[in-house]
């Protein structure tokens, strides 16, 4: 090898140019990941009734309204992903910190999946690939539909959702549709599909309302036939009456005496 090589100064400038463009390299891939998992985390929130798609654009917190969809306590993201910034330069401590990050969002994904007709297989497609999930789940024709089996974590007040924030939907099905048991207990929940967005129940009939009268000539349905009475059995017969002996016939009476005569007068 040319010992001069290591003093040129074309040689230091080539290297110098080649970190720069891998620099430059990252942080284009990092913006483009971070506008598209935007964008599609904003289309998902779209699905679930949040209010205001600024929510979406905002890092951590688009992540957290995300665990807060998937029955997490939002501030378990926020604990993990500052952690993961103050202690990720320590070796061992920022890489556990870093795994348990990635967990929390992957049991999000899970139960938004699950409210998007996303069988739990889907997670697989998360681990490796999470911007192809979330995209797949902004643009299919899935249906946010909170009636699913509760999470398992949902009797846990560490993990379990019990934060309340104006323009996030609580995870509770809409009236008239099926409750989670987690959150109403004994309650039913078949699966169902929320009706679309800006559907309107039609009204009810005014008062006096009267509904229209049967055609003419319509076939009137013949009365019902009265009930008819048990059947009485008929009564076991009667044994014969034994009839009576005759009766005995009566003894002749005996003949009177005649009577003495009587003696001659004098």
């Amino acid at each position: 090898m040319n010992p001069h090589l290591y003093t040129d100064p074309s040689y230091g400038g080539a290297i110098i140019a080649a970190y720069i463009g891998v620099v430059i390299f990252s942080i284009i891939i990092g913006i483009a990941a971070y506008v598209l998992s935007s964008w599609f985390l904003m289309k998902i929130f779209d699905k679930a009734g949040v209010q205001g798609r600024w929510r979406a654009w905002v890092p951590v917190y688009n992540f957290m309204v995300f665990s807060k969809l998937g029955d997490l306590s939002p501030w378990l993201i926020l604990i993990a992903i500052g952690g993961s910034i103050v202690l990720g330069w320590i070796p061992v401590i920022g890489w556990i910190i870093g795994i348990a990050s990635f967990l929390l969002t992957l049991l999000a994904a899970w139960r938004v999946g699950l409210k998007l007709q996303k069988e739990a297989v889907w997670l697989i497609l998360y681990f490796f690939l999470s911007i192809v999930w979330l995209g797949i789940n902004a643009f299919d024709k899935s249906r946010w539909n909170t009636a699913i089996p509760a999470a398992p974590w949902a009797g846990n007040g560490f993990l379990s959702d019990r934060t309340t924030w104006a323009g996030i939907p609580s995870q509770v099905p809409a009236g008239g549709y099926p409750a989670n048991p987690a959150t109403q207990p004994g309650y039913a929940a078949p699966g169902a599909y929320p009706p679309p967005a800006g559907y309107q129940p039609p009204p009810a009939p005014p008062a006096g309302y009267q509904p229209p009268a049967a055609p003419a000539g319509a076939p009137v349905p013949p009365p019902a036939a009265a009930p008819v009475p048990p059947v009485v059995p008929p009564a076991a017969p009667q044994s014969p009456v034994t009839p009576e002996p005759p009766a005995a016939p009566e003894s002749p009476a005996a003949p009177e005496p005649p009577a003495a005569p009587e003696e001659p007068k004098a």
